[in-house]
């Protein structure tokens, strides 16, 4: 996980209504430099730079002279490029005659700060290479390109960026003239969460996006009539005059529409001189993905939605069976063959567990700089890999999914938040899990970590909140993302030694969570059919209408949820990892009939998400199989609290139709 930032100045975009059809004006937001290095070093503490790109005119030409210099050599560099030599040098180099160079007409300032999990030599963001090339990447490389197991994402990817063509003729597919191939062939064939800017010193283009699903935030300012300035960055920085405002008038912070999510996608800007009056000016484009099975997979079509009359009766058989507590169907896979099961007998459900398990090894697998991080720590003390814990469903396959993937020294970190103690639906249900979680794997040592707060005494934490979630700005993503954030903070507390965990009389100690790798379960609800609106829509509209809605959700995934979740968690300086959102697992699930996914005639807990409910019972877990859906802020209980203070009650919250209320909106 990284923080990435741009600042671009002097150049003049043009921008089309197709990419944003935001307002030109907008509110501003002020802050420095150091805001925005201080929230980036948040999530990434390991390292950070900065580095500039001046662009100077050209007065033969119309691209604009380059160079890349340190952010500390400001001064330096400003005197060094007013002096151009325009005559000859002698032996020693030296200019026998000078010209004086305007000062540059554009900058481009990347910034980036680092939280490194791969590689075995440490890395400063942002990456400059011998051709001007500069990089700030945030993302992993799971597959689409072969990585060796020591090797840094960002590192790898800069070489293989650097190798594109920059000739400018050709933006997809191999070039014609060079043989090379273009920078969104790269970018599509990366499979994994990424978020990227880059400037292609050679060809004077600046490159920018993120993943076809958004799994990793980017927001952005575009120019407007008020402010000139280009931005993108991974987080809203917020001044501490504006945090001290906050505390004021907590519905008053006003700078709502300055940044937006950045949509997904993969954009570039050949910056040049204007024809007319020598201004650099760029046009910004975005491009579609080239990779034929990612783009069907943002199509999200299915390949059987609505079922005939045999569909339906073979689908009841299976699963009356499914509920058959005495049938075989429902034996738990053993652990040793759980990645190997024979083709013969494979089910879909048998499909996706495969596919999932893959997915969770991939997200897991102990890279290099684990063996540096923990070279002073004693390893049975060491946890790499945590869980975002409610108990649930969801976050009960990933944890008995983690347990099959890691090396069984490492104990696992259930994080578990509530906002009502022992009483908190999530914390009964969590505690609950983690008994069948030693029952299904009695030799791992899980910690059940218990993250207790009250909503009254998180004053200066909501207003931090309140800019990780913008420009999310309901009262639902500011409960939620305090949740998130308080939860993979991991700072909670634990039974002492040889304690037992389910005794709420026995001593606790507090206990503060080293993971830096997170498993999060976003994505399963929107694929499986888990959310209440999903039944609406089966009541209204059928199998068709259940379809068109979850493919809504998961076209909108990256602007709803992924952004703002990341935010949340990277602040603490931890990297979520979202296995329901594999490539391999979505098209796995949309090549498994909507019938067999969700069974929606059934009852909660029942029909919805029912392949996962068999899932988890291959897993032997049979008392999470039947659990209903639970939002993080109802079964934490923030949603309460939350209505209780901003409306006085959870029956004027629902009459206020909180959900939809801006927190920033002054009543």
């Amino acid at each position: 996980m990284c923080g990435i930032a741009l600042i671009v100045s002097g150049i003049r975009f043009h921008i089309s209504s197709s990419i944003s059809d935001s307002p030109r004006k907008s509110h501003k937001l002020l802050f420095t430099l150091d805001d925005l290095k201080a929230s980036l070093r948040r999530r990434g503490p390991d390292s950070l730079g900065v580095k500039k790109v001046l662009l100077h005119h050209n007065v033969s030409e119309k691209n604009p002279i380059t160079s890349v210099v340190e952010d500390d050599d400001d001064e330096v560099h400003e005197l060094q490029s007013l002096m151009l030599c325009s005559g000859n040098t002698d032996n020693n180099g030296q200019c026998d005659n000078f010209s004086i160079r305007k000062p540059a007409a554009a900058e481009l300032r990347f910034v980036g700060a680092t939280l490194q999990l791969r590689g075995i030599n440490p890395q400063v963001q942002p990456l400059v290479d011998s051709s001007g090339n500069v990089l700030v990447y945030n993302g992993e490389i799971f597959g689409g390109h072969n990585l060796a197991s020591d090797c840094n994402d960002a590192e790898f990817l800069m070489r293989a960026l650097g190798k594109c063509c920059s000739c400018g003729s050709c933006l997809t597919g191999e070039c014609v003239q060079c043989g090379k191939s273009s920078i969104p062939d790269v970018l599509s064939t990366i499979k994994g969460p990424w978020a990227i800017i880059y400037w292609q010193g050679s060809s004077n283009t600046l490159w920018f996006g993120r993943d076809a699903f958004g799994r990793r935030s980017l927001l952005v300012h575009w120019p407007t009539e008020d402010d000139p300035t280009f931005l993108l960055s991974s987080v809203s920085p917020v001044s501490p005059s504006q945090q001290e405002s906050e505390h004021e008038a907590p519905n008053g912070m006003g700078c709502l529409s300055y940044w937006e999510e950045l949509p997904c996608g993969i954009y570039h800007v050949y910056v040049n001189a204007s024809n007319t009056n020598g201004h650099l000016v760029g046009e910004i484009k975005k491009h579609e993905f080239t990779n034929s099975i990612l783009n069907e997979l943002i199509k999200w079509e299915r390949t059987s939605i609505e079922p005939n009359s045999e569909d339906l009766q073979i689908s009841r058989h299976k699963f009356s069976r499914r509920h058959d507590t005495h049938s075989a169907s429902l034996e738990a896979v053993p652990r040793e063959l759980a990645g190997s099961i024979q083709p013969a007998i494979l089910t879909p459900a048998h499909i996706l567990l495969n596919a999932l398990k893959e997915s969770v090894l991939r997200r897991t697998s102990l890279y290099t700089i684990y063996q540096a991080k923990i070279s002073g720590i004693k390893q049975e003390n060491f946890v790499p890999v945590a869980v975002l814990f409610s108990g649930g469903l969801d976050s009960m396959i990933l944890a008995a999914l983690l347990d099959q993937c890691l090396d069984p020294i490492y104990e696992i970190d259930l994080l578990n938040v509530s906002f009502d103690g022992q009483f908190a639906p999530d914390r009964i249900s969590a505690k609950a899990g983690l008994t069948e979680l030693k029952r299904v794997a009695p030799c791992r040592r899980w910690r059940l970590v218990e993250i207790d707060a009250s909503l009254s005494d998180l004053v200066f934490e909501t207003s931090h909140v309140m800019s990780l979630i913008n420009p999310a700005n309901t009262f639902m993503d500011l409960n939620i993302g305090i949740a998130l954030w308080l939860a993979s903070g991991g700072e909670g507390c634990v039974p002492v030694a040889n304690g037992v965990e389910n005794d709420d009389s026995h001593a606790q100690i507090k206990y503060k969570s080293s993971a830096r790798i997170l498993l999060v379960g976003s994505g399963a609800d929107e694929q499986c059919a888990g959310y209440g609106r999903h039944r609406t829509s089966y009541r209204r509209g059928s199998w068709l209408g259940l379809h068109e809605e979850m493919r809504l959700d998961m076209q909108r995934i990256w602007k709803r949820n992924l952004g703002r979740d990341d935010r949340c968690i990277a602040d603490n300086g931890k990297e979520a990892r979202f296995p329901f959102l594999d490539e391999d697992v979505i098209r796995v699930l949309l090549n498994i009939p909507l019938w067999e996914v969700a069974n929606l005639d059934q009852p909660s807990g029942i029909g919805d998400k029912v392949i996962l409910r068999e899932v988890a019972k291959m897993l032997g877990l049979y008392e999470a199989a039947v659990l209903p859906k639970r939002a993080i802020q109802f079964g934490s209980r923030i949603a309460r609290e939350s209505n209780r203070k901003n409306f006085g009650s959870n029956r004027a919250a629902n009459q206020a139709s909180a959900g939809s209320v801006g927190i920033y909106r002054k009543e």
